[in-house]
């Protein structure tokens, strides 16, 4: 029976529940813990990179114990409410640090919530999508559903992405309204606290519509790789491993970029009002990004090969970083301006969001020519370790900058404080020179390491067909 529009509508709203709280933990939880309440950015940064390693290493692990799991409400429901609940209680206690927390007592208090917040993650999001071929019938269905569901994904971190700095002044401000203008950190403080508690509600009644909706209809193998499984994969395919580096490189970019953006509107960018621009940046982001992915790409492909498309993101994403800091050495602090690096570096990102999936997926086609063995899952299950890899690479370098450059609440004004100004340049430099270090060195290893042209693949299909592999 195929897949009413109920249970459709059931998924989908799970997903935006999901990665609203995923936005809201990978945007603002350094911001929170080093800002606002002033821990050391290199402390938060190694116990964020720590967390998120950890978290990679254990998707396997709970990928086993999702599919060794037999219940009335079949293997993967449970575990999705349960992670979903406890994730959602965790993600209010992460953004609701005790007051009497200082020094030692706060990163400890930081470190123990981080990691329990990625662990109860972990227990919710294996199952989420792993459950899809255990309800659908398979094909255009399986196909169709994916898709939506990971465009709902998109509307939820969207949407993080866009209200959170309004949305938390308001609610700190209606919880200090007698002190608001002596209140400084504390609006956002508490504001960050309300906002977790709406968002950790938003997420389980999203879930646990999802669970009521969707009903096991059939009992599937869930195959979960082990990280010895995936590195084996790795070393045997000289293409999957060019572009496994090539994807750390892109996304720890990315990561650096946006880590350090709410810094950059808030201490450089400056003003009252830097939340509305810091939001209005966002949404533009957000927007290039989907356009660049949805209606860009398959344009391009129209007039050129794919590999052409990926060097053109490559120079958009490079050309538009160094017009970025060739805009910030003038000073040029106009909204309009920065709209227009803002433009190639999210389209540019968008662009490689997509060929870094198809490129990994050309490299399994690869993988069974050279070596015989289709490791189709192991390879995509990689794509989500190396991402959280560079994620945990990225925000740690974030940490270390703020760090260096003194760049916190303490931060005085660039145009009163010469030392200021320093720090301001750091700053600069730190979310525009690395990003385009990262980049010239992936397109660098790219060109050198990866064969597979559309020539090629069709040689590789070809030979398939045959019954051939590579010679030996």
């Amino acid at each position: 029976m195929k897949l009413s529009l109920r249970e459709k509508a059931s998924y989908g709203l799970g997903a935006v529940g999901k990665d609203m709280v995923y936005m809201l933990s990978a945007s603002y939880i350094l911001y929170y813990y080093q800002d606002l309440l002033g821990i050391k950015g290199t402390i938060m940064g190694a116990i964020m990179m720590a967390a998120r390693i950890f978290d990679a290493f254990n998707d396997p692990i709970m990928g086993v114990i999702v599919a060794k799991t037999k219940t009335k409400w079949g293997k993967f429901r449970p575990w999705l409410m349960i992670g979903t609940i406890t994730n959602a209680i965790v993600l209010y206690l992460v953004f609701s640090a005790p007051p009497s927390l200082t020094g030692s007592g706060l990163v400890a208090y930081a470190a123990i919530f981080y990691v329990l917040w990625g662990v109860t993650y972990t227990m919710m999001d294996i199952p989420f999508w792993s459950m899809i071929p255990a309800f659908t019938e398979g094909g255009k269905e399986r196909e169709g559903l994916t898709a939506m569901a990971r465009s709902c994904a998109g509307v939820g971190s969207a949407l993080i992405t866009v209200i959170t700095m309004l949305v938390v002044p308001i609610l700190g401000g209606i919880a200090h309204p007698a002190e608001k203008a002596q209140a400084g950190n504390m609006i956002e403080i508490t504001g960050f606290s309300y906002f977790a508690l709406i968002v950790a509600v938003i997420f389980i009644v999203f879930i646990t519509i999802t669970c009521v909706t969707i009903k096991e209809k059939s009992s599937v193998d869930m195959e979960s790789p082990s990280i010895g499984t995936m590195f084996k994969a790795l070393v045997t395919n000289d293409q999957a491993m060019a572009v496994v580096i090539t994807i750390v490189l892109v996304n720890a970019s990315l990561y650096i970029t946006s880590n350090l953006l709410i810094y950059f509107f808030k201490y450089d960018i400056a003003g009252e009002n830097w939340n509305n621009s810091y939001v209005l940046f966002n949404t533009f982001g957000g927007g290039m990004q989907i356009i660049s992915m949805m209606v860009i790409y398959p344009l391009v492909r129209k007039i050129m090969s794919i590999t052409k498309v990926c060097y053109l993101s490559f120079f958009c994403a490079i050309g538009g970083y160094a017009v970025l800091l060739i805009m910030m050495m003038a000073g040029a602090k106009s909204m309009v301006l920065l709209f227009i690096p803002g433009f190639f570096v999210f389209v540019a990102f968008g662009l490689l969001t997509v060929l870094t999936t198809v490129f990994l997926a050309n490299t399994v086609d690869y993988g069974e020519y050279k070596n015989g063995r289709r490791d189709e899952s192991v390879i995509f299950s990689m794509q989500t370790f190396v991402v959280k890899l560079a994620s945990g690479v990225a925000v740690f370098i974030t940490g270390v900058a703020l760090d260096l450059f003194n760049i916190s609440k303490n931060t005085d004004n660039v145009v009163e404080n010469a030392s200021a100004s320093s720090n301001i340049m750091g700053l600069r430099m730190t979310m525009t020179i690395l990003p385009i270090a990262g980049l010239l060195i992936a397109v660098f290893i790219f060109a050198k390491k990866y064969i597979l042209t559309e020539e090629k693949l069709e040689e590789i299909t070809a030979s398939l067909r045959s019954g051939k592999g590579a010679e030996a």
